[in-house]
């Protein structure tokens, strides 16, 4: 019987102490600054930041015009989660003593204005919604990124002779060409504005004029004798190949007469030659979309294609480092998220409002 006051007592002293610690934890919480939508480690994510973007891509979007308002939170929550993302790699990079200088910037703003002149690349630069000042802290970005992902990275990955034998022996069939195939590579550029160009100048058209005037401009460059590869990793629009100086890989005769504007371009040419400029039409408006120039790197008669073939080889070993690339990427931000404190204020407001 003595022990039920000494167990009231001891549940009386956790109810105290609970309610003092959430008083405690009450009044420690601050309100956030006022216009800012989150925080990485204390470091601020601005409102005006995520109206920019989410304008852009608004603007660069013409299905996305008029979206309803919970469309509208929803792209910009996913705006915001993409700022996240870079405020976490940029301050991760920053302590790897990796972030871009400003001679890094220097160059790479010269390599972005040389297809154009500087009337152009002005018209280029006002027609995005950018000052050069932005246009420099994209630039920087980037370039972090490129720095911080070949260390922390690619610098991981390893394919071995063995890794490529034992992926082509359990991939043989599809070496097996049952019909002639071109080995192409192509530099795309469109007049949608994507968010994600997918190239090393973070290089962007914007409406179809601009994507006339940036393929003009690389196609004389291609002409004047440029490499067709560096001229896809750092301008083409196309995400999957540009990183790879365009290589689609082989393209099978019969996918290629789906249509016939480009079969009849590419089977005129011989290898190493490109085509002129083709225009691409959007199947759901038969509206001009965009513009291609496509390389025949080399065509290959019906047959089983050999591991001996040091096209086969150089294949599977540049989709095996790109597989682990991204596996180790996606493992990479997962990590980094786990590390950091991350606040996101405006998701809290969408939560609470919804939820009332």
């Amino acid at each position: 019987m003595r022990s039920m006051p000494r167990i009231c007592k001891t549940s009386k002293v956790i109810s105290l102490t609970l309610a003092s610690t959430l008083v405690l934890l009450a009044g420690c919480h601050k309100g956030h600054q006022q216009g800012v939508v989150a925080t990485v480690n204390g470091h601020p994510i601005f409102q005006t930041d995520v109206d920019k973007a989410y304008n852009a891509q608004l603007a660069n979007n013409p299905r996305q015009q008029s979206p309803s308002t919970d469309q509208a939170d929803s792209l910009k929550l996913n705006v915001l989660h993409t700022l996240i993302v870079e405020a976490i790699v940029e301050q991760r990079a920053a302590k790897q003593g990796l972030t871009a200088t400003d001679a890094e910037v220097d160059a790479k703003l010269a390599e972005m204005k040389a297809p154009y002149t500087e009337e152009q690349f002005q018209a280029k630069l006002k027609a995005s919604g950018l000052t050069l000042d932005e246009l420099r802290r994209d630039v920087r970005r980037s370039l972090t990124q490129d720095k911080l992902f070949n260390k922390e990275i690619n610098s991981r990955i390893t394919v071995t002779d063995a890794d490529v034998t034992n992926y082509y022996n359990s991939h043989k069939a599809d070496f097996d060409l049952i019909e002639p195939a071109y080995h192409l590579a192509q530099i795309e550029v469109t007049d949608q504005g994507s968010t994600h160009p997918g190239n090393l100048q973070n290089n962007k058209a914007n409406g179809d004029d601009d994507a006339r005037k940036k393929i003009q401009a690389i196609k004389n460059r291609i002409d004047s004798g440029d490499d067709f590869g560096e001229l896809a990793v750092n301008f083409s629009e196309r995400p999957d190949t540009s990183s790879n100086g365009g290589d689609m890989g082989f393209v099978s005769e019969s996918q290629l007469k789906t249509d016939p504007a480009i079969y009849a371009a590419i089977s005129k040419l011989k290898a190493g030659e490109s085509t002129d400029i083709i225009p691409q039409i959007d199947p759901a408006t038969q509206k001009i979309a965009g513009y291609s120039i496509f390389k025949l790197i080399s065509k290959d008669a019906a047959g089983q294609r050999e591991l001996s073939d040091p096209r086969v080889q150089q294949s599977i070993r540049q989709q095996l480092h790109d597989s682990r690339s991204q596996l180790l990427k996606t493992a990479y931000f997962e990590m980094l998220s786990d590390q950091a404190k991350i606040e996101n204020f405006y998701a809290e407001q969408i939560f609470k409002d919804d939820a009332k």
